[in-house]
């Protein structure tokens, strides 16, 4: 089973300073960080801020792309996850068919800001990747993985600045 959920912001991971999208359930509480690269957490803020580029991101591309050939973005889903990295599928509509696309999750939330559509995280990912997700941006002298659950968990919305949905 998925379980749906929507971008509650994107913050700095005070121990690494690499950005962290923070994934919260629309059912509960429950928030679930996805460690991204400065270009991934740029395309999402962008779309957070809904600027406009002179000319097409690679994302607004995607979606052109999309459109263009007769697809609609339907959902999302961060459906595994695999030596401490995430794996996800675009599923789009076309012609009457829904197609699967393998994406990184970082391009598939961008995307999925950019359609719209929903955002849903496997239940077995959900459960496994607060922990493993901690423990991989651990460092020695950083935070441990409990305190980091307790950090983000704890995030409220002047913590999550302009970043925040």
């Amino acid at each position: 089973m998925d379980i749906e959920v929507k971008i509650r912001g994107l913050v700095l991971d005070p121990s690494t300073n690499m950005p962290i999208v923070i994934l919260k359930d629309m059912a509960s509480d429950m928030v679930m960080p996805i460690w991204v690269g400065i270009f991934e957490a740029n395309a999402i803020a962008v779309e957070f801020e809904k600027l406009a580029a002179p000319r097409p991101m690679t994302h607004d591309l995607s979606q052109n792309l999309i459109h263009a050939l007769n697809g609609q973005l339907e959902r999302v889903v961060i459906s595994e996850l695999k030596d401490d990295t995430f794996y996800s599928v675009l599923w789009i509509k076309q012609g009457g068919e829904q197609v699967a696309v393998d994406a990184r999750p970082s391009d598939a939330l961008a995307l999925a800001l950019r359609a719209d559509c929903p955002i849903y995280v496997s239940e077995q990912v959900f459960a496994s990747a607060k922990l493993s997700t901690a423990a991989a941006a651990q460092t020695p002298e950083g935070p441990s993985a409990e305190q980091l659950k307790n950090w983000l968990e704890g995030l409220n919305d002047d913590d999550l600045g302009k970043y925040k949905m």
